[in-house]
């Protein structure tokens, strides 16, 4: 009997997840479970002002970490490949401040930059200069506001760290796991003084990389190629990839294994439902929804999946007429807002400027503009309401009153898995409370970028190998 493996939701993670199954256990059924019409989850790439393919999410991976690349390769899109182009970002603050040279993260790793940006007052950079001398701080609180400020105090943690991480993570640093960000981690719990680590850090950084390899990559079709080509790769290895099937409920088999109720949208009315029954289950859908299909299954691991907390984003990607673009903006990638500075808008890309193929044909620019974070609802404002406050917000920051061309606005619910500090002891009780078969995988466990989210698939792959490798010898 072959043995079968379902994956519910058809993220990143999900295909990543799929697609490795396949690979460390040949032979096993594979069949991915998808609620909406399309895989991708949160990542979705479309036409907008005459260029092909605009990400409507995220729109690049870190390449210096290998997961993302590696699977890019694996499934053919490896020399399709680019690179955001070499400009320069800033940081709006009462006007716009390039970020200073030789940070890590936000992490200030030389003074002198930092000394001559106007982005700190004079008290701020002097409170950063003592940094250094400080003994060593404890990381036991776990977040990354207290460690920062306790650090370098308050401007560099407000303008910085928080601007550049709570960019990222859409999230409020002061409430972040400070574990869960591992280069700021590994900074804090290896040194003394922070500045110090990041001047030595960025510099094997620039010895090691001295063929200039870049930070940042994507698909020249945007992100959504690497999904569909990952689940192309599931389908040529023999697996099943079922869209508009929602997932209703789990249970124990007799015999063992579980049996999956799921509900297939495109089926005709009264024929929609069926039951399949599955060796080991691989859950990616966010925690909350794993929760709610694990409440009679795994009570206890479901109670700890409904606590998990998310942030909600909504991305406005604008065209805007070259007539109406500064000079003086050119060759900048965008900008980020500090929350003290916030009203509606976190970020802006200049994605045009940012990405040459993204450059529309007729002219103009493409901007891409971020609503939303952690403790900021943003999802009951409507779509007018919306393009008002980011209208208004890029006047008061870039000093330009923008008439768009053409307008695209994507609501992200849920977006951001939001890592509380000791998020690691809730990703361990959750996983001791889940049945032996049942796995979780996903943003919101143990990585929210999508190297990270391919590494976790990948991870859970080989645990679920090994639980089909008992099964087997069971039955021998």
């Amino acid at each position: 009997m072959r043995r079968r493996v379902a994956v519910i939701g058809g993220g990143i993670s999900g295909v990543s997840a799929a697609l490795a199954v396949i690979d460390v256990a040949p032979g096993v059924d594979v069949v991915l479970y998808e609620a909406a019409d399309r895989v991708g989850g949160r990542i979705g790439t479309s036409p907008f002002a005459g260029v092909p393919h605009v990400d409507e999410g995220a729109d690049a991976f870190l390449a210096r970490v290998p997961e993302a690349v590696a699977l890019a390769e694996r499934v053919g899109l490896g020399d399709d490949l680019v690179s955001p182009e070499p400009v320069g970002a800033a940081v709006w603050h009462d006007g716009l401040h390039p970020i200073p040279d030789g940070l890590l993260l936000g992490v200030p790793g030389r003074l002198g930059p930092l000394a001559t940006s106007a982005l700190l007052s004079w008290r701020g950079k002097a409170r950063a200069a003592i940094e250094p001398l400080l003994p060593r701080t404890s990381t036991d609180s776990d977040s990354i506001g207290a460690y920062v400020r306790a650090r370098f105090g308050d401007e560099v943690h407000e303008r910085l760290v928080d601007s550049l991480v709570g960019s990222i993570y859409a999230t409020d640093t002061d409430r972040f796991s400070l574990a869960e960000v591992p280069q700021l981690a590994a900074l804090a719990q290896n040194n003394r003084s922070l500045l110090l680590a990041a001047r030595r850090q960025r510099s094997a950084q620039g010895t090691a990389t001295a063929s200039a390899s870049p930070i940042f990559a994507a698909p020249r079709d945007g992100m959504s190629a690497l999904v569909d080509a990952t689940a192309a790769a599931i389908v040529a290895g023999g697996g099943t990839i079922t869209t508009s099937a929602e997932v209703g409920r789990l249970e124990p088999a007799a015999g063992g294994g579980w049996l999956v109720q799921r509900r297939d949208a495109k089926a005709p009315s009264g024929d929609d439902r069926s039951i399949d029954r599955f060796d080991s289950v691989i859950f990616a859908t966010p925690a909350a929804v794993t929760g709610s299909l694990l409440t009679g299954a795994a009570p206890e691991a479901a109670a700890l999946l409904a606590a998990a907390e998310t942030a909600d984003v909504i991305m406005v990607t604008l065209h805007v007429d070259a007539n109406q673009w500064p000079d003086r903006l050119r060759a900048m990638s965008g900008y980020l807002v500090p929350k003290p500075a916030q009203r509606w808008v976190t970020a802006a890309s200049f994605s045009s400027q940012k990405w040459a193929h993204w450059r529309p044909p007729g002219g103009g620019e493409i901007l891409r503009v971020s609503l939303g974070r952690d403790g900021v609802d943003v999802l009951h404002l409507s779509d007018d309401e919306v393009l008002a406050a980011v209208l208004t917000d890029l006047q008061v920051h870039l000093g330009v009153e923008f008439a768009p061309l053409e307008v695209r606005i994507t609501r992200w619910p849920g977006a951001f898995a939001q890592y509380r500090p000791h998020h690691s002891a809730w990703v361990e009780s959750v996983e001791r409370a889940l049945p032996s078969g049942l796995f979780v995988t996903g943003a919101g466990f143990r990585g929210i970028g999508i190297p990270a989210c391919v590494r976790s698939g990948s991870g859970i792959a080989g645990a679920v190998g090994a639980h089909i490798g008992d099964l087997e010898e069971s039955a021998s």
